[in-house]
């Protein structure tokens, strides 16, 4: 087999390879059908264009599905970031809304530390219930899920809080050095989230728990605290999703905001390769499954379809990427041929000796033993 094939066959088993090409499909989908789509503009000192309105719009759910990412590698799950969004939109907008000056930069500074104080908080209590309790994670989570919606409900008296402050504008509507600052968020917190996982020792850490957790504490590793970090780090990427969002409309509505995006997190993690049996993650993974549900969502309203199908259609195009992406499928459907057998040790055909190679063999290896 030449090097040619050898590269292109390990480039069609890479588990990456499909998202891609659903994603290229997506985008060349919204060539067709809006004019000018990947066109990119300079107005007033800040880019424009449908490809920025896909990151701006898609980082709140990059956020959400990087800290679900690591939370899935321990082999667990986390139901109850949506209520942790609403609770963190509706705390700051609450605050914000109680300043005599709601243009205030310390007044803004000090509801975002307090919302990403209480979301820290949130995601160590399911944490706790996980590693300490022993509560399994989906019913750990649920409770927050259940429990949290209700009191972003609280916090806000069941009413939507609308706020007027330019500060906070910037978090989710804002621009900064020509890009939506939301944008340069999510940049900032995948490199730090890539610094601590794959140049430290903590992505080991949460992919031998995610492996075997009672190995990994039989062998040294504080299983108890990579879950609590983890699941405390998801808390806090939603907590800045749910600023972002509210900044967004300036407003927080505890019913509805993040409604839903926990699957839309668990799918992105999904698509990216990740398994939710736990284990290997991919961050970068992670990040293309977001960028293909912004984009489909986007695809949905440009080609027109009706919005009572808009869930059916999502759903039947996240069924087809995961479906590319089993080996056995591809194998059942396209009949592809499986990865060839590695060589045997004294050969390249594959076969085990016979005759006088198995004897020469034989002999080489008593004398390596001696």
């Amino acid at each position: 087999m030449s090097f040619v094939e050898n590269r292109a066959g390990a480039l069609t088993r890479h588990r990456l390879l499909w998202p891609v090409v659903i994603l290229v499909a997506l985008l060349a989908l919204n060539v067709a059908f809006t004019d000018n789509f990947l066109h990119v503009q300079m107005r007033d000192g800040h880019l424009y264009g449908s490809l920025i309105d896909i990151l701006r719009f898609g980082a709140p759910l990059i956020l959400v599905a990087l800290g679900m990412t690591l939370v899935i590698a321990t082999g667990g799950i986390d139901l109850s970031v949506g209520s942790v969004v609403a609770i963190g939109g509706a705390l700051a907008c609450m605050q914000i809304s109680g300043l005599a000056d709601q243009n205030s930069v310390g007044g803004v500074l000090a509801a975002i530390g307090l919302t990403l104080a209480v979301a820290l908080a949130l995601g160590a209590w399911n944490g706790f219930l996980v590693a300490a309790v022993g509560i399994q994670p989906i019913i750990a989570t649920l409770i927050l899920m259940v429990a949290g919606r209700g009191l972003a409900q609280l916090i806000t008296d069941g009413q939507i809080i609308t706020i007027n402050s330019a500060p906070y504008k910037l978090v989710g509507g804002g621009y900064w050095l020509t890009l939506p600052f939301g944008i340069l968020v999510v940049i900032a917190l995948t490199a730090l989230t890539a610094f601590l996982t794959r140049r430290l020792a903590l992505g080991m850490f949460i992919e031998s728990v995610g492996g075997n957790a009672e190995a990994s504490r039989l062998s040294g590793i504080r299983s108890r605290g990579v879950l609590i970090v983890a699941y405390t780090f998801c808390g806090l990427c939603a907590g800045i999703a749910g600023l972002m969002i509210s900044s967004n409309v300036s407003s927080a509505d505890g019913n509805n905001a993040g409604l839903w995006i926990e699957l839309d997190a668990i799918l992105a993690v999904v698509i990216g390769g990740t398994s939710l049996s736990g284990g290997r993650f991919s961050l970068g993974g992670t990040v293309l499954g977001a960028l293909i549900i912004q984009t489909l969502t986007t695809t949905i309203y440009s080609i027109g379809v009706p919005p009572e199908t808009t869930l059916l259609f999502k759903a039947l195009v996240v069924t087809i990427v995961c479906l590319l992406q089993s080996p056995s499928f591809r194998r059942r459907v396209f009949q592809w041929e499986s990865d060839p057998p590695p060589p045997a040790p004294g050969g390249g055909s594959g076969r085990p000796f016979t005759g006088e190679a198995a004897g020469e063999q034989e002999r080489e290896e008593t004398v390596r033993n001696r």
